[in-house]
This record gives C-alpha cells, structure tokens and sequence, in this order.
C-alpha cells in the first residue's frame, strides 16, 4: 500500500496522527504575512533565509482513558526585528518544539488547557500547518527586541543638548513660566 500524501496547508490531523505520519519542508519567511510584518523596515522578509519546519503526529493512550491526539510543531526561524534602543535591525533566532494536544470541541479544549500545563486546541476539520506554525513562531518573537550591545552608541538624556544656530542657548520654558507666575514678564 501506497503512502498517504498528506498537504501542509489542509493537514487532516486525525489520520496523520493515526498512521503516526511526518512531515517536514521549508516556507519562505515573506509567505507568512504575518510575521513578514514584523519585520525591521530595513530588512524585509523577503530577505530572511527560509524558514524549516517539522510536525509529528502521534495517538497517545493513556491508561483507563480514550485516545488523545498530538502533535508536534517544530520551526527555526532568523528574523530581523527593530531594536528598542537604536531603532536598528536586530536579527532573532526563533526555534521551536512544541506538543499540541487536539480534543473533540472549543469547550473542552477550553477546559483543559485551563487545568494543564500541556497547549491544547479544538481538532479542526482540516488543519492549516503553515498558519499554525506562523502562529507558533508570532508566539516567540521576543516582547522587547534589542542587540544585547547597540552597533552605535545611545544618546542619554544628560548629554549636552546643542546650542541653536545662532549659538545662543535655548531659554528654560520653565523659568519663563516662573517669572509669569511672580507676576513679571518673560
């Protein structure tokens, strides 16, 4: 008997965890929209080295109770994200390796993954692999990017603010409102 081809984009996860199957390929970074969008301005997705992702599916049986269905998503990514400090690109290794516990509906999966530190999730009729990726690899990208050393230095608040062109220096808006409230003029 022939192997079943299975498509990433409309996986049928009952049977692809039934006969244990695996897949495994790569995606361009820019045809995942929406990490493409979080992108630095100065380095597009278009640009990032293709993504690698693998899934395993299995049945699990635990003792005195029903099957469980699970997946595994695994994915590296190089991303390159704005730094919060220097407003630089900053590049971002994600990796990840995940099991997915599938039930038969949103309230259970509900109740579960509210009692369990495993990720659960309703099984679809048909899962969408490379939108449950993206959604895994949107789930690392740090909250804060930034180089853990700025390619060029950072402006502090204490540096010397410089002089107008004239080469006066600007007036305190702080002394001019102090003299207001003394009742003199600015």
């Amino acid at each position: 008997m022939k192997p079943r081809a299975f498509v990433p984009e409309k996986l049928d996860l009952a049977v692809f965890a039934r006969e244990g199957a695996s897949l495994e390929g790569e995606w361009p970074a820019a045809a995942l929209e929406r990490l493409a969008d979080a992108a630095a301005p100065e380095a597009p997705a278009k640009g990032w080295p293709a993504l690698r992702w693998s899934l395993l599916g299995e049945i699990r049986q635990p003792k005195g109770g029903k099957p469980q269905t699970w997946l595994q998503v695994r994915a590296q990514a190089q991303v390159s994200l704005t730094c919060q400090r220097c407003l630089k690109p900053v590049e971002e290794h994600l990796d990840i390796d995940r099991w997915i516990r599938f039930v038969d509906t949103e309230a259970e999966a509900a109740e579960l993954d509210a009692d369990s530190d495993d990720d659960v999730l309703a099984m679809p009729r048909h899962l969408d692999a490379r939108e449950l990726v993206e959604d895994e690899l949107l789930l690392a990208l740090p909250l804060v990017p930034r180089h853990e050393e700025c390619p060029e230095p950072l402006a502090h608040a204490d540096d010397e603010v410089p002089a107008d062109e004239g080469g006066a220096e600007r007036p305190n808006p702080f002394a001019a409102l102090a003299a207001l409230k003394r009742g003199g003029s600015a």
